[in-house]
């Protein structure tokens, strides 16, 4: 046993999780009340969005999702009719995923609700205080991710 106990409500890694946890189950109520999308469903459709023809090993790269997490969901969008998937013209083995016209709708009337409630949360902070939350994040993130950028 170490001589110092380890307080989760301390260690920076337990907080971040926390407060990303709390953020994210705030806004998933909104898509899921509205659009019965999962979190992880709502993740795959806005960088499916951002990146048309993005592969599911992409999406779990980008987002830090686990293959699991990643295929439940691409599964799930699929069989809502929000999602649809296309073999890759360059590998066989791929499959390249797009928003249907159906998801694209659906991802339009998220969009603004999903900023209004990060403009509601940053609201808190002054711009400095925004500003100086923006470095620190990034300074954090190519600390825990030195080889890529997570953004």
């Amino acid at each position: 046993m170490p001589d110092t106990p380890l307080r989760l409500s301390s260690f920076l890694p337990f907080r971040l999780s926390v407060l990303s946890n709390a953020i994210s189950q705030r806004i998933a109520e909104l898509y899921d009340r509205e659009f019965g999308l999962s979190i992880w469903q709502w993740r795959v459709m806005a960088v499916t969005a951002d990146t048309p023809g993005i592969s599911a090993t992409e999406i779990g790269q980008r987002t830090q999702m686990d293959k699991v997490a990643v295929s439940r969901a691409v599964a799930g969008l699929i069989e809502m009719g929000y999602l649809e998937r296309r073999p890759s013209e360059d590998d066989a083995r791929r499959s390249n995923l797009y928003l249907t016209p159906a998801g694209a709708e659906v991802y339009k009337l998220i969009v603004p609700l999903a900023k209004a409630e990060e403009a509601r949360l940053v609201a808190a902070l002054s711009e400095a205080e925004q500003a100086e939350l923006t470095r620190l994040m990034i300074k954090l993130a190519q600390t825990a991710s030195p080889d890529r950028d997570l953004w």
